[in-house]
């Protein structure tokens, strides 16, 4: 028994090492290997182990053999042992060509997924966002015509008794694979509460904007009547002033918004005279509801108008506006900007 101890364990220990040393080498090699393709797209779905995205990368031949042992189990020694293996995100994943596997786990763990892209547009309505988002096959869609109609009762918010128009702040959002309708329209929500809020906290106080909802309302029809970025702060003054004297605001975008589908491109005389809840030629003070989707820079004109005591605008066909203290001074900038000079034509005073 002795003998056989003396001769065998020695051979053991001899074909133990190789086996280490083999085995040490084999790791060496695979952790500067790298891969020989990039990959647009490798997924790891949620509830992945170290040893399914291992087995994964190599079914899908970016963990190559190429002379080596099972290079997963490598991969998974690799992560065990700079402790990532617990660290792995879930996510769509684009591997660059050339990763080493050190690489390729500082991503997974990283949690830098793909990143798709939609954008809101300032100055649209709710079913115009509706659409957009449908149409969107980057967006998991969840959401029924029912669910959207009765959307601010399923977002968490405290205005959930409120229409959606104009809840949903305008800018372009980055998100994840596998993200819902709905949780992109509760960040562009979000988005939009925090930026109310931002204004909110510091604002001057003004006759008509009693809750940051007014001044949301306010906003929507800045962002529909100003042609020019310069003109905001001005044609948000002309509203302003409006609202402390108790005068209409007298704005074309209300009253075709209150049309509705009736809006056929062209608004006559015959649709300011006919009352709606947003007809601004007939009612005073803000429509019911916001009538778009303001920008950032529509709602901070809300908040901070510029000075003066303009009461009247009108496009002067350059993409600007003409602004009038006085409603003499106005039927003058009419007369040239709109009716070429012709003031016969003018009918304002009818």
């Amino acid at each position: 028994m002795r003998f056989i101890f003396k001769v065998f364990f020695p051979l053991v220990f001899v074909i133990a090492a190789a086996i280490a040393f083999y085995v040490y080498q084999q790791f060496e090699t695979f952790k500067t290997s790298t891969t020989d393709t990039a990959v647009e797209s490798f997924e790891i779905k949620k509830g992945s182990n170290i040893r399914i995205v291992a087995d994964s990368l190599q079914q899908k031949n970016i963990l190559k053999k190429n002379g080596l042992i099972e290079p997963k189990w490598l991969f998974t020694g690799l992560a065990k042992i700079t402790k990532q293996d617990r660290k792995i995100k879930a996510g769509e994943y684009s591997l660059k060509q050339g990763s080493t596997p050190s690489q390729l786990l500082d991503l997974f763990s990283s949690g830098k997924t793909i990143q798709y892209q939609t954008r809101i547009p300032e100055g649209f309505k709710f079913s115009e966002i509706i659409k957009i988002i449908k149409a969107d096959k980057n967006l998991k869609q969840t959401l029924t015509d029912d669910d959207y109609k009765n959307i601010m009762s399923k977002l968490k918010t405290k205005y959930q008794h409120h229409q959606p128009e104009g809840w949903f702040l305008p800018d372009t959002y980055s998100y994840p694979r596998n993200t819902t309708d709905l949780q992109f329209l509760q960040r562009s929500h979000d988005a939009m509460l925090k930026e109310l809020d931002k204004h909110w906290q510091g604002r001057k106080e003004f006759k008509g904007i009693e809750t940051p909802y007014d001044a949301l309302i306010l906003a929507s029809i800045i962002e529909k009547e100003t042609g020019a970025p310069e003109d905001r702060g001005k044609v948000a003054r002309v509203f302003i002033n409006r609202l402390n004297i108790d005068m209409m605001l007298q704005t074309d975008p209300t009253v075709i918004y209150g049309m509705g589908d009736k809006y056929k491109g062209n608004i006559r005389k015959k649709d300011l005279k006919k009352d709606t809840p947003y007809n601004t030629y007939t009612r005073k003070g803000l429509t019911p509801t916001p009538i778009a989707i303001p920008s950032k820079a529509a709602i901070a004109a809300a908040f901070n108008p510029d000075q003066g005591k303009m009461l009247y605008f009108v496009a002067k066909g350059n993409g600007y506006s003409y602004f009038s203290n006085t409603y003499a001074e106005h039927k003058r900038a009419v007369i040239k900007y709109i009716l070429n000079g012709k003031a016969n034509k003018y009918q304002g005073d009818k």
